[in-house]
Parts: structure tokens; C-alpha cells; sequence
């Protein structure tokens, strides 16, 4: 197996990721689920996906360590190369590595005007050009629309393709919009350009595609989620 093979057999390709819509940028994604069912797994798929394609991720942790945002990395980096011969994954892992910078907040200090201040440093200054964004941990809860549009506005400024955020959803709050997005985002879904679920089920946890504009597949399709690996499989 090759990192080329890694590519084209994602499940990801499903999302159309890679692809171009809005003059070049994709927009924004979100993951939505209960708290501790594979949010920041899903992101790093994500994250790794883009890195593999040659882009720069900006992975924006609020509330963890740049340790612990890295391990998340190494395990799932790890798990999807297992296949490969160990020379094989030692040559591209630092190739790989090279396209993510890790970038963390306290809950209590993150704020947008203060990513952007950091992102601009980085850019001006030409250390670090991301392409995606992706932010793991922003309380969609204390937020309102205004805020994601602000997002949306840094993203097209900045000239990334896509950003990329995780969301909480909470069982006892039954509000969802018309395509099955749950609070504390259904009233925002359109800002989104695709929308993933993680749906325990009885016999498996499935990924619900609630939205996405550019999917090879329609939209109401599921992908599978192995809770033991946090990895996405095809359904």
C-alpha cells in the first residue's frame, strides 16, 4: 500500500474532499455528536486526508494540550498505515507531519480575534499558510450565527479551502432542523457545507451524512464508524 492508495481508498473521497466548489473553496464542515463518541477522531481523519493531499491544516485545539492534539495524529496516523510496510510509513510520516500545525486555547481565552491575530503572525511573517481549518472544542452553545459567519469571512479572507469544526449535541435537547441537524446548530445548518452525525445505534455507530453539497453519494447515506478504532469505514 501506498500513500496514494491511502488517498484514493478513504471513505472521505465520499465527501468530495479534494474537490472545488465557491471559485476554489469548499467552505465549512461540522461533526456533531454526544459528548465522548470520536468528534476530534473524525476532525483528525479529516485533517490527515488534507495533509496527505499536500495541503497545510491549521488544527485549532480549544481546551487540550498540544500533546494530547498530537497523539490524536500519531494513533490515527498510525491506524490507517497499518497496512503498509513500517519502512514505507517511516519515509512519509515526517513528509506527512510537516503539513499541520497545532495551535491551542484555553476555553476561556479562545476567541476569534485572537486566532485571527495568531494566523496573521504566521502568514506575514511566512512561517505557516494553511489551507483547511480546523477547529476542535468551540462551544457552538454560547454562540450564535453572527459568530459562525465571522468564521466564514476569516476563511475566505485567508484563502482557505476549508474549516472544518466539532460540535456537541445533547440527547435531552430534541431540537433539530429540516434535514436532521441537531441543536445547538440546527439553526445555523446552512452555513454548512456538509454536516456529519455519529448515531449509536444498537448494533453498530454510524456516520450519518446530514448534508453535504459535494458528495459522490446522496446525502442521506451513512458511513460506518468502528468505535474501537475511531476509524470511518464504508458502510
Amino acid at each position: 500500500m501506498t500513500k496514494d492508495d491511502l488517498i484514493r481508498n478513504n471513505p472521505l473521497r465520499a465527501l468530495g474532499l479534494g474537490d472545488t466548489t465557491d471559485n476554489g473553496n469548499q467552505g465549512m464542515g461540522l461533526v456533531m455528536a454526544r459528548a465522548g463518541l470520536g468528534k476530534t477522531a473524525i476532525l483528525v481523519q479529516v485533517a490527515l486526508d488534507f495533509m496527505m493531499r499536500g495541503e497545510r491544516v491549521l488544527h485549532v485545539s480549544i481546551g487540550e494540550t498540544v500533546d494530547k492534539a498530537r497523539s490524536w495524529y500519531d494513533d490515527i496516523f498510525s491506524l490507517i498505515t497499518s497496512d503498509m510496510i513500517e519502512s514505507e510509513r517511516a519515509e512519509i510520516e515526517p513528509e506527512i507531519m510537516r503539513n499541520r500545525m497545532i495551535m491551542t486555547f484555553k476555553e476561556s481565552s479562545f476567541s476569534l480575534a485572537t486566532l485571527e491575530e495568531r494566523l496573521d503572525d504566521f502568514i506575514k511573517q511566512d512561517v505557516y499558510q494553511p489551507q483547511c481549518l480546523i477547529v476542535d472544542g468551540y462551544d457552538f452553545s454560547t454562540s450564535d450565527r453572527s459568530m459562525v459567519e465571522d468564521f466564514d469571512t476569516l476563511r475566505k479572507k485567508r484563502n482557505l479551502s476549508m474549516a472544518w469544526f466539532s460540535a456537541v449535541s445533547h440527547r435531552a435537547d430534541g431540537r433539530v432542523s429540516a434535514n436532521g441537524v441537531p441543536a445547538p446548530c440546527h439553526e445555523m445548518e446552512d452555513m454548512f457545507g456538509t454536516v456529519l452525525f455519529i448515531n449509536p445505534e444498537e448494533q453498530a455507530i454510524k456516520l450519518d451524512i446530514l448534508k453535504c453539497v459535494a458528495c459522490e453519494i446522496d446525502a442521506s447515506s451513512k458511513l460506518a464508524f468502528d468505535p474501537s478504532t475511531m476509524l470511518i469505514k464504508k458502510s
